[in-house]
């Protein structure tokens, strides 16, 4: 049995191999912490703009993140943000109740508000909004909630929902003009 020193301390081999990996273990403890450092926000967003509700946001990201440790699958990503970005989508897809409207949570008016009148018009106003995008088709709202949400560019949400980048652009266009004329539409009710 060869020995080695560490210090005045003689390791026999099988020991030195047993300080390696612990020592790898608490490099890729570290390397995992930095990921979801870098990257939570980024995919909370995400989780957010399918599930509109911030606890089951956070629930769907962690979840996202413990698998990904489990699994050891984080060490192996080319594209970190469209991985996470794909994953936490699925996640948030799955948590999502189906074909439920999503509540909006109620924003708090702050004390010191200027004009509590013209805020709760604009809250109402948000929420409808966010009721018309949950409206929109699932091939436009993607899209959309990615962009504009998730703030990924159109070719991340193409390599991200496996389509061309020309048919992302598309969509979201389309999604745009659709929306607009839906809030046209709630608009003009709301004003009858």
């Amino acid at each position: 049995m060869s020995l080695t020193r560490v210090g005045a301390m003689p390791v026999g081999a099988s020991e030195w191999e047993s300080v390696l990996e612990r020592n790898r273990a608490r490099e890729a403890d570290a390397e995992f912490a930095a990921l979801v450092d870098r990257q939570s926000r980024f995919a909370f967003r995400i989780a957010f703009a399918v599930l509109r509700n911030v606890a089951d946001a956070e629930e769907a990201v962690q979840e996202m993140f413990f698998k990904l440790f489990r699994s050891g699958a984080w060490k192996d990503m080319r594209d970190e943000r469209a991985f996470l970005a794909r994953t936490v989508w699925r996640i948030a897809v799955d948590k999502r109740p189906a074909r439920k409207a999503y509540e909006i949570e109620a924003v708090e008016l702050a004390s010191g508000s200027p004009n509590p009148e013209r805020t709760a018009i604009e809250n109402e106003r948000e929420r409808a909004i966010h009721r018309l995008i949950d409206s929109l088709p699932e091939k436009m709202r993607r899209p959309l909630v990615l962009f504009s949400t998730a703030e990924m560019t159109t070719l991340e949400i193409a390599e991200l929902l496996q389509i061309p980048e020309g048919t992302v652009r598309r969509l979201l266009t389309e999604a745009r003009a659709l929306l607009k004329e839906k809030l046209a539409r709630w608009e003009a009710r709301k004003n009858a």
